[in-house]
Parts: structure tokens; C-alpha cells; sequence
């Protein structure tokens, strides 16, 4: 049966303003582009856009799909302002908190207090005896009370492992505070197993991909292979909610934890709905909790550069543990010495059967970094939506003399570089329309200033464009997605609102109206 879509704006993304009148689909493909006259004799079926506006389909670069998913039912921390306003959402949420089950809470970022405190060990354990464990907005922190803590082995006389740091006070007491790596003891220790376990993940990564649809993102490159027990178990969760029962495409990012076991085990993918990814790396943390990996201190905290989550042998065993599979890495990168480690690593080993590596978030560089990136085939995975939630606290923690290379979003789109939007979801809020309007303006919504380091500002375009054309070449697909085009994959975002018309604050009050997946609509909004 062939579709023909028409009766709104269609915009290709091929070139800056090209429109078509009409589109023919036929088995999860476009058959052609053109005009109604001309198409309408050759469909079986058409689809008015009743005014609408049409796009290839949004698809995030960069996202945790079922972390997500426990977000949208865990506590929210997201909103608290201060840390007893904190700890009073927590001790409401115990109230209703089974004693056989952990309080997880998500969220919390204490630059947003106006106090800037965090809760302490002590404050936790007075509101409950049972695990608590809470993440911070960054989630390369946990905030953890004892019994957590007593759950991963953490005691007075643990010492911080490689990458992690476990935090202590200025008498030298254990404060709850489990940096990167010093948190996996904790979270390793919660329960992940049996057929009850799956069916948890399944519901979290159902109710997480019907929400993505809401928003007309068609996929999403995912990271969540390593955290759920084995990695089956995240996998079948995906295999039970995907498919021909749901159409959404998921790119699964492989973290090193499970890369070798997931090759040996030559895993089987439900393509073109589920395929593999890259490697996933993390080379080190985050600004907001200070260990993403400088090469000078940070501004704030004159002692600190960081952390390095790998050492340079460690991780150049990773990548050349990936080039032995044929495989691209897909690197965390955040701080300018983390960039640096990896840079060499890739360089050492580099890709050669034609696939890009990832370089995620790279929010921290300097101009020697970017010439040498430029020689690589490499897709830069950003984040526009960290600019309005870490400015302006970070200028403090970075200084003024680093801020040339931070967040540089414009200046590496016109070095040429090939680069791809996503959120981190549950990192920042999944909605793709507030990461292109912080790409576009660089502030929060109705902030009365022109933005924070403006000369980074994109246009709508490239905005938009990273989030088709860019998604799609972060995985080799640009040939078949991300375009409006003959031959290509059928995955279209519909909204009330052309994006490109109006201001910027009417873009935010735009809704997906239709999502579509492979010529099926998958969501549909009542107006």
C-alpha cells in the first residue's frame, strides 16, 4: 500500500528552507518526493497534515533510555531548591517506601540550593534504616546513607578505588558522597536478578519509549547495557517493547563493562529497530561535581583537576580491544585532559573500516585538541541543553581563560565537524524542542540576556539538522535516515508548529502531533 503524506510543510533537511509538497511511502521507505498533482494518481491511501509540519525523524544521540525510565518513577530532586527542602521530598517519599525495598531519588544538584549544602550521611540515616540512595543530576554522584553504604561493602576503612573517589568530611568521616567510580560497589549491590527483575525493566523501558514518542523523537542511541545485571536482561526488556508491536529505532551503545561478553556471545539484533552500537567509555566525570578531567585545576577548587577514569594503558587496551571487533568507540569526554587521553588512544588505534568514532559531550577543549581531532573520522555526540543548566555557576569553576573552547557548539559546527544532538537523558529534560531552543538562544526560557557566550549560538537549521542529518551520521545511517528523501527510511516528527516560523518561545510551546516509524504512526496527539 503506498502513503502519500501532504497538506503541510515538508521539510527535507537536505538544504536550509527546502520544502516538497508531497510524500509517497511505500513498504517503510520513501518512493518519492514532489508535488500532490503529480503523486496523488499513485497512492492508495493519503495522510493530510491538516497545516502541520513535517521533519525527518528526531532521533536523540545520546540518551539512557530505561535510566529514563526509572526517572519518570523514582523521586524527583530535580526541583529542590535547597538541601532541607531536599530532605523533606525524601523523608515524604520514605513514608510510602516499603521497608524490604531502596528509596532511589534522582536529581539533586546542589547548585541550585541557595545554600549550596548537601545533605549530609547523618540527616539521611536520621529519616530511614533502609538503603537511600540518590543521584545527582550529573549522575557520576551518588548521595548514599549507611545502610546503602553497608549494602556495597563501604566502610570507615575503604580507600577510593581507581577513577572513583568515596567522600569524607573534614574530620576524615566517610559523608556519603560516592564519586564515578566509587558508586558502582553501591549500585552493584542493589538486587538485578530473576524473571520479576525483567518485567521491571521491561514496564520502565515501555513507559520511557512511550514517552519519547510523545515528543516525536523516532529513536534514540542508548546506553543502558551495563548497569541492569547482566546484559540480558536490559536487552530482552528492549526486545519485549520493540519490534512489530512498537516501531522506534534504538542504537545500543555497548559499555566496555560488557563489550567483549556481548561480542563473544555473537548477540543477535532485531534490525533495522535494534542494533548494535559502538563501544561506550567513559574517560572521566563531570564539572558539576567536579571530576571531569582538566589538564590545569579547576578555577573554584585550586587542588583538584578531576578524574581520569582509565589509566592511559587501561585505556588503550579498551580501544584496541574495539578495533579487534571492527568496532567504533563512543567516548564520555568532558573535561580537556580527558579529551587529550582519548585523542591519543584513537590515534594509536585508529578506525579503518569506514565507521566514526563518538566523541560525547566535549564540553571542555582547546585549539591544539581540535586540530588534532580534525584529522580523525570522528562525530561529535553534544549536549546544546548542559549550556543553560551548568552556566553561570561553571564560568566560576572553569574561569574566564577557559571558556574559548567551552560549549563551543557553533565554532565546531563550522570547523566542519559532523555532530549529532542529544540530551543525556535523564541528565536534561528529553523534550528535543528545549535542546534546539538552548542551541538557539544559549539561556533558560524568558531570561532577559542574550545568552551565555552568544558567538555559540546555531541557527534553527543547524539545530534541527543535528538532530536528523547528525543522529544519522553518528551511526553510518546517513544514507538511508535522516533526510526527507527518495530511498530513505520512512520515520517522520510532526508538529502543530513549523519550527522554523515564529520566535523562539513559540517553538517551545510546539507539540509533536504525529510520530511515525518505518511509514507506521506510532503516536498521535488529539487537538
Amino acid at each position: 500500500m503506498k502513503q502519500l503524506w501532504h497538506g503541510g510543510k515538508i521539510y527535507t533537511m537536505e538544504k536550509e528552507n527546502e520544502t516538497v509538497e508531497a510524500v509517497l511511502v511505500k513498504d517503510e521507505r520513501i518512493l518519492a518526493t514532489g508535488t500532490y498533482r503529480e503523486l496523488s494518481p499513485q497512492a492508495d491511501e493519503e495522510m493530510d497534515l491538516k497545516g502541520a509540519a513535517m521533519y525527518p525523524g528526531f532521533v536523540d544521540s545520546h540518551l539512557h533510555i530505561i535510566s529514563y525510565g526509572e526517572k519518570l518513577a523514582r523521586l524527583d530532586l530535580t526541583k529542590a531548591k535547597s538541601a532541607q527542602e531536599m530532605l523533606e521530598m525524601v523523608k515524604t517519599a520514605a513514608e510510602t517506601t516499603p521497608p524490604d525495598q531502596w528509596l532511589f531519588g534522582e536529581g539533586w544538584n546542589e547548585n541550585n540550593f541557595a545554600d549550596q549544602r548537601i545533605p549530609t550521611l547523618v540527616e539521611l540515616d536520621a529519616i530511614r534504616k533502609q538503603p537511600i540512595l540518590l543521584t545527582r543530576i550529573c549522575h557520576h554522584v551518588v548521595l548514599a546513607n549507611s545502610a546503602a553504604l553497608e549494602a556495597g561493602g563501604i566502610t570507615k576503612m575503604s580507600k577510593s578505588p581507581s577513577g572513583g573517589e568515596i567522600g569524607r568530611d573534614a574530620q576524615g568521616k566517610i559523608n556519603g558522597l560516592l564519586y564515578d567510580q566509587a558508586a558502582n560497589a553501591v549500585t552493584n549491590a542493589i538486587p538485578k536478578e530473576g524473571e520479576a527483575y525483567i518485567d521491571y525493566l521491561t514496564k520502565t523501558a515501555d513507559q520511557a519509549i512511550n514517552d519519547l514518542l510523545s515528543y516525536g523523537l523516532t529513536g534514540g542511541h542508548t546506553e543502558d547495557m551495563s548497569y541492569f545485571g547482566k546484559f540480558a536482561n536490559p536487552l530482552t526488556a528492549f526486545q519485549r517493547v520493540i519490534g512489530e508491536k512498537r516501531h522506534f529505532r534504538v542504537n545500543l551503545l555497548r559499555h566496555h563493562a560488557v563489550f567483549k561478553e556481548m561480542m563473544e556471545a555473537n548477540v543477535q539484533f532485531e534490525e533495522p529497530f535494534i542494533e548494535p552500537g559502538a563501544m561506550k567509555i567513559f574517560a572521566d566525570g563531570a564539572l558539576g561535581g567536579a571530576t571531569a578531567a582538566l589538564s590545569q585545576p579547576y578555577s573554584d577548587q585550586p587542588g583538584n583537576k578531576g578524574l581520569l577514569i582509565h589509566t592511559d594503558e587501561e585505556l588503550d587496551a579498551l580501544v584496541k580491544l574495539a578495533r579487534e571487533f571492527d568496532e567504533a568507540v563512543a567516548v564520555h569526554i568532558i573535561g580537556d585532559a580527558g579529551a587529550e587521553q582519548v585523542l591519543k588512544s584513537i590515534e594509536k588505534y585508529p578506525i579503518t573500516n569506514g565507521k566514526r568514532d563518538r566523541l560525547i559531550h566535549c564540553c571542555v577543549l582547546r585549539e591544539d585538541l581540535v586540530k588534532r581531532m580534525e584529522k580523525l573520522p570522528v562525530v561529535l555526540d553534544l549536549q546544546p541543553a548542559f549550556v543553560p543548566s551548568d552556566f553561570p555557576w561553571v564560568i566560576k569553576r572553569l574561569g574566564e581563560e577557559r571558556l574559548d573552547w567551552a560549549y563551543a557548539c557553533k565554532k565546531l559546527v563550522d570547523r566542519g565537524f559532523m555532530c549529532a544532538a542529544g540530551t543525556d537523558a535523564p541528565i536534561e529534560e528529553i523534550d528535543p524542542l528545549i535542546t534546539i531552543y538552548a542551541a538557539v538562544e544559549r539561556k533558560k526560557p524568558g531570561a532577559s540576556h542574550d545568552g551565555y557566550l552568544p558567538k555559540e549560538k546555531l541557527s534553527r537549521f543547524q539545530a534541527i539538522w543535528m538532530y536528523t542529518v547528525g543522529s544519522a551520521l553518528a551511526i553510518g545511517k546517513e544514507h538511508e535516515r535522516g533526510m526527507i528523501k527518495r530511498g530513505y527510511a520512512a520515520d517522520f516528527s510532526v508538529f502543530d508548529h513549523d519550527l522554523f516560523d515564529g520566535t523562539t518561545l513559540d517553538m517551545l510551546q510546539t507539540k509533536a502531533v504525529k510520530t511515525v516509524v518505518a511509514g507506521r504512526i506510532v503516536f498521535e496527539r488529539k487537538l
